[in-house]
Order: structure tokens, then sequence, then C-alpha cells
């Protein structure tokens, strides 16, 4: 059997339960952040948080779908190991910095409009 069709699914599904799993904890604690922003309107920072949320989805799903044009063939087991590891940290590390770049970002919001209010 082809060893880059066993990698793939691996990564696939290594790549799914990361992206849904960490993308379901961010917008669960998410809505704090996003309810600070506007307080008075509780529909407006759920709707806020789906958007971000979708956003999320499509940016990493996107990552996956490129990542799989650039796979090398693979001919060890070792060797895909090894890819499927590279490519999995790779995805962690985009998401942690994603992650920090959304927090600062919605913190700096916060300390603008309760400036402004």
């Amino acid at each position: 059997m082809n060893l880059n069709l066993i990698g793939y699914s691996i990564y696939t599904l290594i790549t799914a339960v990361i992206i849904i799993r960490v993308g379901a904890i961010c917008y669960h604690n998410g809505n704090i952040f996003v309810a600070n922003l506007v307080p008075n309107d509780k529909e407006f920072c759920v709707r806020v948080n789906k958007l971000l949320l979708i956003g999320y989805y499509l940016f990493n799903l996107g990552y996956a779908v490129i990542s799989f044009s650039k796979w090398p063939i693979i001919n060890t087991v070792t060797h895909m190991t090894e890819v499927i590891c590279y490519r999995s940290a790779i995805i962690i590390c985009l998401l942690a910095g994603l992650h920090y770049f959304n927090i600062f970002w919605i913190s700096k919001f916060i300390k603008t409009f309760k400036t402004t209010i």
C-alpha cells in the first residue's frame, strides 16, 4: 500500500481533531472576551464569536489543503512519521500564533472601548 495515502489519512485525522477541539475551546472561552467589547449586546457578541470561529475553520482548512499540495513522496515509515509530525507541529504553532494575535487585538479594542466610554 502507498505510504503517502496512509500519511494523508493519519495527518487528516490528527489535523481534524486538533482544529475542531481547539476551535470549540476558543469559541466557548472567547465569548468572555467578545462580551467585554460590547457588554450591552449579547446577541451581537455571539454573532461576532461565530464569525471568528468560521474564519478560524476556513483558515486552518486552507492551510491543511495547501499542506497536501507540498507533501513529499514518502518511501519509509520513518519518513512518514517525520512528515506527519512536522506538518502537525506547524499547524499547532499557527494556532498558537493566531490565538495570541487575536487576544492582543481584542484586549487592545477593550482598552480603547473602555476609555471612550
